[in-house]
């Protein structure tokens, strides 16, 4: 059962050192690295940090912390926090989800939902029903997503055995304008809801495709 003994799993110290490693990172990884096998991701639980040399428009940047890579603009964990009954925990991993963000759908990545909806015009693609139509996607427009991202787009990782917690700490630490959850404080909040409820909006408002 999750509870406030989940602090007593990582230290002040282990926290410091897992914050250096997605703040300073010894390297960034490109769509590529990460696809490529064996890929250089681990297979364990974590906190992973997005790095990004263009933002989609409208993004404000001033605040973002910045490296070598980029502006780091959104952070995610895998796997999300445990229920509070203890009965129900992802089974994913730092190196499921990082592959899934760069290779998958806006359905199962909010990453991709996010960067699509505030890259439409620029990329010309829309979010759509498909199959069944209650799946959420871009459709052929995420090769498109996909492409931006292998170009623009580079992930780190640090390793935590409860990396909600570490999660919890960046987001109110620092300036991510891509994170939506626990971010109501950012400046870019509101801006990012719409346009992902525009696009939501739009794709119900159009047919279903086949897939």
């Amino acid at each position: 059962m999750q509870n406030c003994s989940d602090d007593d799993q990582m230290s002040s110290g282990e926290r410091w050192n897992a914050t250096e490693q997605l703040l300073h990172p010894a390297e960034t990884m490109a769509r590529h690295e990460v696809l490529s096998r064996p890929s250089p991701v681990p297979a364990t639980a974590g906190v992973y940090a997005w790095y990004f040399d263009e933002a989609p428009p409208g993004v404000p940047l001033d605040d973002c912390h910045a490296t070598e890579s980029g502006r780091l603009l959104y952070v995610g964990i895998s796997p999300k926090a445990p229920s509070r009954d203890g009965l129900r925990q992802s089974r994913q991993n730092l190196r499921t989800r990082i592959r899934y963000h760069y290779r998958g759908n806006a359905a199962g990545s909010t990453l991709r939902l996010t960067l699509g909806s505030l890259l439409a015009d620029q990329l010309g693609i829309s979010l759509r029903r498909v199959g069944s139509g209650q799946r959420l996607t871009f459709s052929d427009g995420e090769f498109l997503l996909s492409e931006w991202m292998a170009v623009h787009a580079r992930v780190c990782w640090a390793a935590s055995p409860t990396p909600w917690l570490l999660e919890t700490h960046l987001i109110e630490q620092l300036s991510l304008p891509l994170n939506l959850d626990q971010n109501k404080h950012s400046g870019f909040h509101e801006q990012l809801s719409k346009a992902r409820t525009h696009q939501r909006a739009r794709a119900r408002a159009l047919p279903v495709l086949p897939r």
